[in-house]
């Protein structure tokens, strides 16, 4: 485990959260927060429960292996989680946010806005100078969320694969010093 931060204060109620990037050896710990998160919220991704829970410790090491993993944590328990990858096909100097959640007991402290600050330092660290992802037009908390985070609306849309009947918006922002702890637009 890499810490991407250190232990900080986050959130209203000033409980001690910290995010840590996972290494290859900790494929229980992302097997258990990404089966935890498809089963509350299976609706807001694009695999499914009955898919992941088949899935070995082989598959979740190769997972690691393949992109960064950000989990935060409070003590004793990981409440949210996002993965920042390359994108098959997109320019090598762009990283891609997926699978971004936390617990719904913890919402509302400032959590996602963390992950997504953590996940913009780490793609900076790698290179990054845009960060892509996909959000569906009907998830308003997390396309508010995605503006307060410093993202816009490129204007270019999809149907959802699972749901054709959604569409999905892609959202971008720069990645560098500038956007790191700034203030969220208004």
């Amino acid at each position: 485990m890499r810490s991407a931060s250190h232990a900080r204060t986050i959130g209203q109620d000033e409980a001690v959260a910290t995010i840590d990037e996972l290494s290859e050896d900790d494929w229980a710990r992302l097997a258990a927060i990404r089966l935890r998160a498809l089963e509350q919220d299976q609706a807001a991704f694009g695999s499914s429960l009955e898919r992941e829970r088949g899935f070995g410790e082989r598959h979740w090491r190769m997972r690691l292996r393949s992109s960064v993993w950000l989990v935060l944590g409070e003590p004793g328990r990981d409440v949210g989680v996002v993965c920042l990858i390359e994108e098959p096909g997109a320019p090598r100097d762009e990283r891609h946010v997926v699978s971004l959640w936390v617990d719904p007991e913890r919402r509302g402290r400032g959590y996602g806005h963390a992950l997504l600050d953590a996940a913009t330092a780490r793609a900076a660290e790698l290179g990054g100078v845009r960060l892509t992802l996909w959000a569906i037009d009907a998830n308003h908390a997390a396309t508010a969320l995605y503006r307060r985070a410093g993202f816009v609306a490129t204007g270019v849309t999809m149907p959802l694969p699972r749901d054709p009947r959604l569409t999905e918006h892609r959202w971008e922002k720069p990645v560098g010093s500038e956007t790191l702890g700034a203030p969220p637009p208004p």
